[in-house]
């Protein structure tokens, strides 16, 4: 009996035991399951002051310089090409013969078009006699005019398109395609070549809406390139666009002559410089600020140990600078770092000088 009752009171102890160890550590889990409070956690973070400086202004854009002027030549009609007279490259003036088309087939047509035209021209002036005698009737006249009619309007064709054989250059230019062969089958209006102008160069360029109330038309304006290193040419500003794209930019074409001198092919990039350089003193902060981009641009500022953020204006950018035209003061401390982990009001901890 005395050994029962031992063995009852070693398995309370032990019990006991286990049940303190168990609520022990649920208190320890719950401990370490327990959020940390952050809200006084300094954000470490750089900054940047918004100052005035004298920036020197100009407005340049570039291009991709195409032909003042192009066209593309094509047959007018459905023959063989008798004959070629140009090759790639050749310089050609408006009005110059490029092809000749074979044109026996219409020949054979037009000679048997006009055999029945001087036919019915004989028929309806017998049957317009007979018809006055009453040997002939209204309706049998009025067919033969009709017929007469429709073999007149039939040589008129095939007059034209014999004209038409011959293929004339439509602009003055360079030959930069050869789409056909002599002696090759060609259908009406396919390709035959096509013709550059590179007398003058005309280039496209886009302006935002900030920059294109800066130009005029008929501004002159100067233009460079990389090819030839110190050579500026001058051009005029012929064409803006009176409504901006999906972009929002407006379109401005330039066009120059293209000096022999030191000439230019198309697709030859061209930068354009639209207005002189000015020296005006602007707002910069660092690109590195902006959170949202340039659309929605906006900062964080650093003000009394905390973030807060800004909507801002901006301008023009300069390399890694962006101006400042709306929305912060001279002497504000901008956020340039550290911001992925800030929210507005969160504290920080400005760490560089």
């Amino acid at each position: 009996m005395k050994n029962k009752i031992l063995l009852l009171t070693g398995l309370c102890i032990v019990a006991g035991l286990i049940a303190f160890k168990l609520v022990a550590n649920k208190q320890k889990i719950e401990e370490k399951e327990k959020p940390t409070n952050t809200a006084n956690v300094r954000i470490p973070v750089t900054t940047a002051t918004v100052s005035e400086k004298v920036q020197e202004i100009k407005l340049a854009k570039t291009g991709r310089f195409t032909p003042y002027n192009e066209a593309t030549v094509v047959a007018t009609g459905s023959a063989n090409i008798k004959r070629l007279f140009f090759s790639l490259g050749d310089k050609v003036k408006k009005g110059q013969v490029l092809a000749e088309l074979d044109t026996s087939l219409l020949e054979l047509e037009l000679q048997k078009s006009e055999s029945t035209v001087l036919k019915l021209k004989n028929d309806l002036k017998t049957y317009t006699e007979l018809l006055e005698g009453n040997a002939a009737t209204r309706e049998t006249v009025d067919e033969i005019r009709q017929n007469y009619s429709d073999a007149m309007n039939l040589s008129g064709q095939l007059k034209r398109q014999i004209a038409n054989a011959v293929i004339k250059a439509p602009v003055r230019g360079i030959i930069e395609t050869k789409k056909a062969e002599e002696g090759v089958f060609i259908a009406a209006g396919a390709e035959i070549t096509t013709i550059v102008n590179l007398e003058k160069i005309k280039v496209s360029i886009n302006l935002t809406e900030q920059e294109v109330y800066q130009v005029n038309l008929n501004q002159k304006v100067t233009l460079t390139t990389d090819v030839y290193p110190g050579a500026v040419l001058s051009g005029n500003i012929n064409f803006i666009s009176p409504r901006a794209n999906g972009a929002n930019n407006y379109t401005v074409e330039i066009s120059a002559p293209n000096n022999a001198a030191t000439p230019l092919k198309a697709g030859t990039f061209v930068t354009v410089s639209l207005s002189h350089k000015t020296l005006k003193k602007i707002a910069l902060i660092p690109r590195a600020a902006l959170l949202q981009g340039t659309q929605n641009a906006s900062v964080y500022i650093a003000e009394n140990g905390r973030a807060r953020q800004l909507k801002i204006k901006i301008g023009r950018t300069f390399g890694e600078q962006i101006e400042v035209t709306g929305g912060l003061t001279t002497g504000s401390r901008v956020i340039i770092s550290g911001q992925i982990n800030l929210h507005n009001g969160s504290p920080i901890q400005i760490i560089n000088n």
